[in-house]
């Protein structure tokens, strides 16, 4: 199946979004609309960090293990998804560029290493899902940076 990438410009330096992003914890802020029952293990940060979720989308809900095995600050952390009793692996990749003008762009991008057939049959279905709720996502974790910004006093 083919790649769904989604993106937003915020006004946060890339060290400043690279170091939210890398706290697992955090993501839950902003994917808890699709993504609910969080249960952490592993480092709170960085390779290693780990999630089990419940991923409830088109219907259907499926438990996620998501686990980060590649960290390159500021720049990039990708992520190993597995679901679907191993059916379903996937990788989830955040990059961060800086912004001419300031700021940074984040992108996200998910892409299936393997899919349950039903999967592969909807594709057109499961990747427009995906890009809604990731979209979604991306709105919500420019709304989380401008808050844990506030919170945190930095600038």
């Amino acid at each position: 199946m083919k790649p769904v990438s989604v993106s937003i410009d915020v006004p946060q330096t890339p060290d400043q979004v690279y170091g939210f992003l890398d706290v697992m914890a955090h993501h839950e802020r902003f994917t808890n609309h699709y993504l609910s029952g969080w249960r952490y293990s592993g480092p709170a940060r960085g390779i290693g960090s780990h999630a089990r979720v419940t991923a409830s989308l088109g219907g259907a809900r499926t438990d996620v293990d998501i686990e980060v095995v590649e960290a390159d600050a500021p720049r990039r952390i990708v992520e190993h998804n597995s679901s679907a009793a191993g059916r379903r692996l996937a990788h989830g990749t955040y990059a961060v560029e800086p912004l001419r003008s300031g700021g940074a762009r984040v992108s996200f991008t998910y892409a299936w290493v393997r899919a349950p057939l039903m999967d592969r049959l909807l594709s057109p279905v499961v990747r427009m899902t995906m890009r809604r709720a990731n979209r979604t996502a991306m709105r919500r974790l420019a709304a989380e940076l401008t808050r844990h910004q506030s919170a945190t006093g930095t600038s």
